[in-house]
């Protein structure tokens, strides 16, 4: 069984990694678009923050939003072409997921495998007990860190992080 700790600890490796693949990287290198239908690691990074928001309202902590926009980061919005107005750099992008990872920790700490049975909706989808979506938004937190790995070799890295 997957305990509330487990799940913390989870999410901490994942940041360990976001910061790994991210290190050396300066704001042009996380605006590089693969040659196919993808996203940039810019992008990426801000979409891991606003799922890591979401899991955090979904729990019913404070998120960093309305205080910071992340409008360009949300499921099915336009790829991020270049430098613009909502495109946040990519030191801000790491610096707020380092306080999201703070504020779960603390969030999921104040639960219980009990109290994770409570249902609710997530989205536009049903309600399902918060350990599920829990669970579902780790993969897709996990789903988009691995995304990491080939957006840094494209910034012309070349090398194994992992």
């Amino acid at each position: 069984m997957i305990t509330v700790q487990n799940l913390a600890d989870a999410y901490g490796r994942n940041l360990e990694i976001v910061k790994l693949q991210t290190e050396g990287l300066t704001q042009q290198d996380s605006l590089i678009q693969l040659p196919f239908r993808s996203n940039c690691l810019n992008w990426v990074v801000g979409h891991i923050l606003t799922n890591r928001c979401n899991i955090l309202s979904l729990l019913g902590a404070k998120d960093l939003r309305p205080e910071v926009n992340l409008d360009h980061y949300e499921r099915e919005a336009d790829p991020i072409q270049g430098p613009g107005e909502g495109v946040l750099m990519l030191s801000e992008l790491l610096a707020h997921l380092k306080t999201t990872q703070r504020g779960l920790e603390k969030a999921l700490g104040a639960e219980s495998e009990e109290s994770l049975q409570r249902r609710a909706p997530y989205r536009d989808r049903p309600e399902r007990p918060v350990a599920f979506w829990l669970f579902f938004l780790y993969f897709h937190d996990s789903y988009h860190v691995g995304q990491t790995e080939i957006l840094r070799q494209a910034a012309g890295m070349d090398d194994k992080i992992i």
